[in-house]
């Protein structure tokens, strides 16, 4: 088993019940136990004129392959009404890979540590209510540094539900 830390996103249709339904799907998926869910966030969209993002992280542990994750991940976004017309538009659900195990993944589908992780609040400080502080990506940053460099700004936690 490896821990792994998908990263959930919503700026359409109801997001934290797009998130929590996410949730349970992730619950669902074979080989795997859902860990731990960080509280809701919401945060201003990267592009402008788009609604704002709902956002948390899961921790899960698996046997399931990256590739194969992947492939269940998107198989969950689909079933709750993800199109991918354009590139970072609105979107029902985005479920990504941010850390998996310590693992360095460079292959043309999927990219971990995500690709822009130490620059996005909305990840970094869900994030952190699941990892531990001293938690190290495989080039050495250690999570408790990222957070010191990528100020909580523009994120607002949102009340538990």
């Amino acid at each position: 088993m490896e821990r792994i830390y998908i990263g959930m996103g919503s700026n359409l249709a109801d997001p934290a019940e797009q998130l929590r339904s996410a949730v349970e799907a992730l619950a669902q998926l074979p080989q795997t136990e859902l860990i731990g869910v960080s509280g809701f966030y919401q945060s201003d969209s990267l592009l402008p004129g788009q609604p704002r993002y709902t956002n948390a992280v899961a921790a899960l542990d698996s046997t399931l392959p990256p590739l194969e994750l992947l492939d269940a991940l998107q198989a969950i976004e689909n079933e709750q009404g993800r199109e991918r017309l354009e590139r970072w538009g609105p979107r029902t659900l985005d479920l990504d890979i941010v850390l998996f195990g310590d693992r360095l993944i460079d292959e043309p589908r999927l990219k971990v540590p995500h690709y822009h992780l130490q620059e996005r609040a909305f990840v970094l400080y869900p994030l952190a209510e699941l990892a531990p502080a001293y938690l190290r990506l495989a080039d050495g940053r250690s999570l408790s540094d990222l957070l010191a460099a990528c100020p909580f700004v523009g994120l607002e936690r949102l009340p538990p539900n």
